[in-house]
């Protein structure tokens, strides 16, 4: 699993016009699945995006998490995150899980991170064409993949 973690001031995400998520202060993930992952994945991934100290604390040092700080998440998928561009200019999503694998990894990655944060969190639309507007805040963005622990 590999997510693209954006600390934002704001975010949210529109399908056909029609605006599926919104936040205020906190995390947009960008979320990549692959026929490896498991739930193991899941429950590393998610707790390790809400307890990353990536919030200014008093100091002005990045020394709070999204749960230190009330902050909220906006969960999106995105199989674009495992192309491959190693061969030509065009990517190779060949890593990328197909539906039937990634939907319920997707779903089980938004019930862990309600139940790690401990509130509901934002999400797109698996699969849709999503329009996407954020405030990066820093700008600050982090990538984690769960089979290299990074």
């Amino acid at each position: 699993m590999r997510v693209v973690i954006q600390r934002v001031g704001e975010a949210s995400v529109k399908v056909d016009g029609n605006t599926t998520g919104a936040i205020g202060t906190g995390l947009l993930v960008l979320m990549g699945v692959e026929d490896a992952d498991n739930q193991e994945d899941i429950q590393w991934v998610s707790g390790k995006m809400v307890n990353l100290r990536i919030f200014d604390d008093e100091n002005g040092v990045m020394n709070k998490s999204v749960l230190d700080i009330g902050g909220e998440i906006l969960l999106v998928s995105q199989f674009t995150l495992h192309a491959s561009t190693k061969k030509g200019n065009r990517p190779s999503y060949i890593r990328a899980s197909k539906p039937e694998v990634a939907i319920p990894i997707y779903e089980q990655m938004i019930e862990q991170l309600k139940k790690d944060l401990g509130k509901n969190i934002s999400t797109g639309i698996f699969g849709a064409d999503m329009k996407l507007q954020l405030l990066n805040d820093g700008p600050v963005t982090i990538v984690i993949d769960s089979k290299n622990k990074e």
